[in-house]
């Protein structure tokens, strides 16, 4: 379905690059029904020279080429976007939306009536096929089109569908969540390093423990805590590791992250 229509892209920055690698390489599309746009000379640049695509001088040439559009910029840039492409967008366009924190009512007044959109909240592991995205319609999107965004974003991952209500909470949780899991995996690995492991050697090992407990809270379907259970034996090492973090409030302190992101993304929407 999605390889029959060109997806443009307004915003060739970080996200939209992990994107359109990661559906290329998904085999959703090819290169050659991507296209994308972006003000920033070097930011269009990076974008062709790591996925293969040559970008468009403009917005309006993306939307002239595509049927999908996904819409990448910062969120203060928003609003300056969408009136831009307001007379271009048409009935034939579904536009998607991954800017933190701009709700569905503000993305639809700044349209045509009647226009179709999506907001979604992606995350970088895109670019490996390993994304958590959520994603909530707006009031003339299709189910087709709902389809077609899961079609989309599953393809680098997992995608829900959610009331838009929820999607700041997304943004706090998965959309901040990578760089919440590498500070961790870098604090993993000093403790490693500082009980005399090489640092290759305790990076690896740190970002694979990782990558396995996340599988078997996936594959296995029970709660954390009970595989956390699985793991302490009686009077042993990991119990003694979990009670310095419960001193340290390792616990508190990622819960708080969480909430604090999801409150910066409310502010962005307001904005």
């Amino acid at each position: 379905m999605a390889s029959e229509l060109t997806i443009g892209f307004l915003g060739a920055g970080k996200m939209a690059t992990a994107l359109a690698r990661g559906f290329v390489t998904a085999k959703l599309t090819s290169a050659k029904h991507l296209v994308a746009s972006d003000v920033v000379e070097a930011a269009r640049n990076a974008f062709a020279d790591e996925t293969g695509v040559k970008p468009m001088p403009t917005n309006l040439a993306v939307c002239k080429a595509a049927a999908i559009l996904i819409l990448a910029v910062k969120p203060d840039q928003v609003a300056g976007v969408l009136a831009e492409i307001r007379d271009h967008v048409s009935a034939k366009h579904l536009v998607i939306s991954i800017a933190a924190g701009v709700p569905l009512a503000k993305l639809e007044a700044g349209l045509a009536p009647g226009s179709r959109v999506i907001r979604v909240m992606p995350n970088t592991p895109a670019l490996i096929g390993a994304s958590a995205s959520a994603f909530a319609t707006g009031k003339n999107a299709t189910p087709a089109d709902a389809a077609l965004a899961q079609k989309l974003f599953a393809s680098v991952g997992i995608a829900l569908q959610v009331k838009e209500s929820l999607l700041d909470a997304v943004t706090g949780l998965s959309g901040s969540g990578p760089a919440y899991a590498y500070q961790i995996i870098e604090a993993l690995s000093d403790g490693g390093v500082a009980a005399g492991l090489p640092r290759d050697v305790s990076t690896k090992l740190a970002a694979q423990t990782l990558l396995g407990a996340a599988r078997m809270v996936l594959e296995t379907g029970q709660h954390p805590g009970v595989l956390k259970d699985m793991v302490t034996s009686p009077g042993g090492t990991t119990i003694e590791g979990l009670h310095e973090m419960e001193k340290a409030g390792v616990r508190g302190g990622l819960m708080n992250a969480v909430r604090a992101a999801a409150e910066k993304s409310k502010k962005l929407g307001q904005g």
